[in-house]
């Protein structure tokens, strides 16, 4: 009876090894991670070396020919409802789908290590002890794919709603009309009210956004991007450190980081910013003794940061195109927008306006 349990391990550790390598492969080849790539690989590795004396063994045992599961028979009602299937799965549902293959793989090899005549041959902790490994490889992966995803929604016009510009004026109207005209993303910053009034404040505005597409990120404040659930947090260099920040924050949450030399940069993706915000890049009156650095950092960063960019600091309708061409990937205004009285108008020219020097680049 011994060949039963083999024909069992060694269809698991088929699929085990086929699912780590698409895993592998996505780390690879779509996110660019080679941290990530490395540890997969060498979780499919000892994996095969934990097995490597049964090789021979586990061949001669395998019968695909008469597999009676191979291929899994589809009824009709199934087929049916494949096809009313409007929306086909995504790289988070791949990511899930082969991450649950190995992990379920890995738990079917670990109980039949347990058995008397093969537990001489397997040992049943490192099945354990790989299907661990894996949990904690399944949450990089999709922490990083989610936080990929909502960052390819960033580039465009990014409109701080500072609430001391609004003037007694409804954040929500003020939003909605932001947002049909074209901004890509809305960051409530407000360093004076209470928490306790900004909670609702903040609901609404995540819910408005979200129904939108539109990237919801709050100032400042950890707690409250944690209780509204919104798309990240922005912090200063004042504020938490930004590990922190990370361990605290969901993983599906983005992180922005403002700067305003190299040094900061560099040391701020290395702790795992998801962009970073770059400025003051001209002379401003938003924020008091801000420091103006100039197109010029915005292209030095372009040229030594991996992630994205965000130009912040007196941009308005007159300079916007200069910021994108010298590199960013969005343009965060304050000042250009809530001070107007035309927000809808004011907000398309310098979408428009963003368009025009992004062609304009990619044509050179």
């Amino acid at each position: 009876m011994l060949h039963q349990p083999l024909r069992i391990i060694d269809a698991n550790l088929n699929r085990s090894s086929e699912g780590l390598r698409v895993l592998e492969d996505i780390a690879r080849f779509l996110l660019n991670n080679a941290e990530l790539r490395q540890r997969l690989r060498a979780l499919r590795h000892d994996l095969a070396q934990e097995t490597k004396s049964l090789r021979v063994g586990l061949l001669s045992w395998r019968d695909s020919e008469h597999d009676v599961g191979h291929p899994y028979p589809i009824s009709p009602a199934e087929k049916e409802r494949n096809m009313k299937t409007t929306s086909p799965p995504g790289l988070l549902d791949l990511v899930t789908a082969n991450a649950k293959r190995v992990e379920e793989s890995l738990r079917v090899i670990e109980e039949l290590a347990k058995l008397p005549h093969i537990s001489s041959m397997l040992n049943s902790a490192s099945f354990e002890q790989a299907r661990f490994v894996l949990y904690a490889l399944e949450r990089d992966l999709i922490s990083r794919i989610s936080r990929r995803d909502k960052m390819e929604r960033m580039p465009g016009l990014y409109v701080i709603l500072d609430r001391q510009f609004l003037v007694g004026r409804d954040e929500l109207e003020i939003a909605d009309q932001i947002i049909e005209s074209g901004a890509r993303v809305i960051q409530l910053r407000d360093k004076q009210s209470k928490k306790s009034d900004l909670l609702l404040i903040a609901q609404r505005l995540k819910e408005l956004c979200s129904q939108a597409g539109v990237l919801f990120i709050i100032n400042d404040y950890l707690d409250l991007a944690i209780a509204v659930d919104a798309d990240g947090l922005h912090i200063g260099q004042e504020d938490l450190p930004l590990p922190v920040v990370r361990r605290e924050l969901p993983v599906d949450k983005i992180i922005g980081c403002s700067v305003t030399t190299l040094s900061q940069a560099t040391k701020a993706e290395d702790e795992g910013a998801d962009y970073i915000a770059v400025g003051s890049i001209f002379p401003t009156a938003t924020k008091k003794g801000a420091i103006v650095v100039g197109v010029d950092m915005l292209k030095e960063l372009k040229r030594k940061i991996a992630i994205p960019l965000v130009a912040i600091g007196g941009i308005n309708q007159n300079n916007v195109g200069e910021v994108v061409a010298a590199g960013a990937d969005a343009a965060a205004v304050i000042s250009a927008v809530m001070v107007e009285k035309d927000i809808r108008g004011v907000v398309q020219k310098l979408v428009a306006k963003m368009d025009l020097a992004k062609g304009e680049c990619q044509n050179q």
